[in-house]
């Protein structure tokens, strides 16, 4: 199972950014695929969750604007972040499980300065 994200990058306040996940070695359709957030020296916070049939659920701090997808024809997750803080700067993963075991993708980072 492979779990490749990109889209990171440093942008201003306020600012938007898409973060996309391309999935390989798994059904992509029947997982879940979460967005995971780490910022050096705290623990990584789960950000955003879609399951399988497409329900969505989101950390309080980044509800209404962040959006996360799937395409399941092409195997890609994605998070759709709008209105950045500093506070979303952070090393972003995308994470499923499969077959038992959890898969993180290497991770990319996003920077939100004033």
């Amino acid at each position: 199972v492979q779990l490749q994200a990109f889209g990171g990058g440093e942008v201003q306040a306020g600012s938007s950014l898409r973060l996309s996940c391309k999935a390989a070695g798994i059904n992509f359709r029947l997982h879940t695929m979460d967005w995971y957030r780490q910022v050096p020296g705290k623990e990584r916070e789960l950000v955003a969750t879609i399951s399988s049939d497409h329900s969505t659920n989101y950390v309080d701090s980044v509800r209404g604007r962040f959006t996360i997808s799937r395409d399941n024809v092409r195997g890609t997750l994605s998070l759709d972040m709008q209105s950045l803080g500093v506070e979303d700067t952070a090393v972003y993963y995308c994470h499923t499980f499969a077959r038992g075991s959890e898969f993180w993708g290497r991770g990319t980072l996003v920077t939100v300065s004033n």
